[in-house]
Formats: C-alpha cells, sequence, structure tokens
C-alpha cells in the first residue's frame, strides 16, 4: 500500500518550518472551536486576520491541521455546496503561514499539470506533481498558490528534491482565504488536470481517502 512506502522514505521538507512540538499551532475548523461562530468568514480579511491572530497569540509563525477534518468553514463558499450533499470532508493538509513563503518539492516528480481555480473558496493557483517511488505512481497538489507560482510551467516540466517551485499567495488571488497552503497527495488523478477534489462530502468520505492518503506521511508533523 502507498502508505507503507511513504513511510519507508524520508522526504525533504515542504515549507521552511521545523515541526519540533511547540513551534507551530494545531487549528481547529470543525464545530469544536467556538471561535468561527464569532468570525465573519464571508470576509477574507476577517478570517485572515483571526487565523494569523491566532499564530499571534500562540507566539508561533505557522499553523496546521485538517486532514480528513469534518469542516464547517465551507459554509463560506457556494463552490462547496453545488450537490445535494455539501462537501465537508478536508482531503489534505493546510500549512497556514504568510503570504509569500517558498514551497519546496518534497521528492522528484515533473509536473502533471497546474491552472488557476479563481471561484471564491477554490484553490486559486493550483500545481500537481507526479512522482514515482519504487515502481509506484502517485502525485501531489498544492493549492492557494501565488500568481508567480505558475510562470514558466509546463507539463512535464522536471522538479527536483528540494527545488523551490513555488509559494504562497495572498487573497484574493489564493481563492480568497487566509494565506496557506493545501498539500494534498493521490494515488490517481481521475482524469483531471490543475485541478482535484480537497474536500468530499460524507457519503464519499471513504472513497476519498482511499485515493488521498495522509500527507503528513511526507511531513511529519509530530502533533498531526
Amino acid at each position: 500500500m502507498i502508505e507503507q512506502l511513504l513511510l519507508r522514505h524520508d522526504f525533504a521538507p515542504v515549507v521552511p518550518f521545523q515541526w519540533s512540538k511547540g513551534n507551530y499551532l494545531v487549528l481547529d475548523f470543525t464545530d469544536n472551536n467556538p471561535d468561527l461562530a464569532t468570525v465573519d468568514l464571508q470576509n477574507s480579511e476577517a478570517f485572515s486576520d483571526y487565523v494569523f491572530g491566532k499564530l499571534q497569540q500562540a507566539k508561533v509563525v505557522v499553523g496546521v491541521g485538517g486532514y480528513n477534518e469534518h469542516r464547517t468553514i465551507y459554509r463560506r463558499s457556494a463552490h462547496f455546496q453545488q450537490t445535494d450533499e455539501p462537501r465537508c470532508i478536508h482531503l489534505g493538509i493546510d500549512i497556514w503561514a504568510s503570504a509569500g513563503t517558498p514551497v519546496f518539492a518534497p521528492l522528484d516528480g515533473k509536473v502533471h499539470s497546474f491552472a488557476n481555480n479563481d471561484n471564491f473558496g477554490n484553490y486559486g493557483p493550483t500545481i500537481i506533481l507526479e512522482h514515482q517511488l519504487e515502481g509506484t505512481t502517485f502525485y501531489s497538489l498544492y493549492g492557494h498558490l501565488s500568481e508567480e507560482s505558475l510562470r514558466g510551467l509546463y507539463e512535464g516540466k522536471v522538479i527536483e528534491e528540494g527545488e523551490r517551485f513555488a509559494s504562497f499567495g495572498n487573497y484574493p488571488i489564493n481563492g480568497d482565504w487566509p494565506p496557506h497552503l493545501h498539500f494534498q497527495l493521490m494515488t490517481a488523478t481521475l482524469g483531471l488536470k490543475g485541478d482535484f477534489p480537497g474536500v468530499c462530502s460524507l457519503a464519499e468520505r471513504e472513497k476519498f481517502l482511499q485515493l488521498c492518503p495522509n500527507p503528513n506521511l511526507i511531513l511529519k508533523i509530530e502533533e498531526l
């Protein structure tokens, strides 16, 4: 299985942060967080002020979390409410940090596809890399990037392990979110290019969790 394969390997850091305990804050975007009822999530500036205010209170510069999290924050965007059952299960890990934070390739790969998914609440600029590891193909997705991250890209472009290839975007360019990276793994792309569901419905939870293994197998953040 892909999980055992990833566990056997060490990877280059995706972002320039040390994941020692106490150097980051785990952020909760479920109904268990009473703060969310007091924040205007439709207002990207207010949402950003909340996120970075929490980081400042904790005396850290980065927040993390979200894999398989049943989130309420997607109610802010019609993008996640287009089916009979709204999408609410987060399939990646979010890394919340300042716009301009660099993004590095965790292992050798090539550009599978890229796009600017510019709907409110969507990914904004997005890159998908394709990787080979011990004969197994899998993919990593990077969402909420800067516009500059897409410049000079082409499908098949080689990206080496540890190479800086993108940076965090700011709202509204990044899909109108507080600055962060959505990092996700997929075992298949389902024929999609430059996009892949980062949130699924409760009914599709098990299906998508099989397709999207825990990104912390690469990030190795202690508390996640």
